[in-house]
């Protein structure tokens, strides 16, 4: 909300590993609460679960799928990476193939909205490019400093303890 100015209508890419990221998953349904467009990234062997796109569906919140990052980078408000997981590849040889195609390069961002920010769960591996964090598009690491104090607030809600 501080970088958009709302949180309703935006226009958010989930780049990755769709299939097996639980934080994707939970953003999605998250984001049909706020009438987003959501951007799906991702190689076909992870693409978002069906149940998560029958959720979209019931919701009436408009998708569409990408397997290229540059497709997308210049239509949407928020980036979303995430990491593709080598751990959740039975074969070492499929991860080899996609482990890099999914790359987020400060040369990427040229024609990108001004107000336009790149999020992700961390840590990262080689998703996004170092060059990317000195950008103001960066917002990863002023997300994973914001996460402590929401997770605490969360907590004192759901304990009954109010937040201070």
């Amino acid at each position: 909300k501080k970088t958009q100015g709302k949180l309703t209508g935006l226009k958010v890419a989930l780049v990755g590993d769709l299939k097996y990221g639980r934080t994707v998953h939970s953003l999605a349904v998250a984001l049909a609460k706020f009438n987003a467009t959501i951007y799906l990234v991702s190689p076909e062997t992870l693409r978002m679960p069906e149940y998560i796109r029958d959720e979209l569906d019931a919701a009436k919140i408009r998708y569409s799928e990408f397997r290229e990052i540059k497709e997308v980078v210049d239509k949407v408000d928020i980036v979303y990476m995430t990491r593709i997981q080598r751990e959740r590849f039975p074969d070492e040889a499929e991860y080899e193939k996609v482990k890099n195609a999914f790359v987020l390069d400060a040369s990427m961002l040229t024609e990108v909205k001004s107000n336009m920010r790149i999020l992700h769960p961390l840590p990262r591996v080689n998703e996004i490019n170092r060059n990317v964090d000195d950008t103001k598009y960066a917002a990863y690491f002023q997300q994973a400093t914001n996460g402590v104090p929401v997770r605490q607030a969360l907590m004192c809600l759901m304990l009954g303890r109010g937040v201070k």
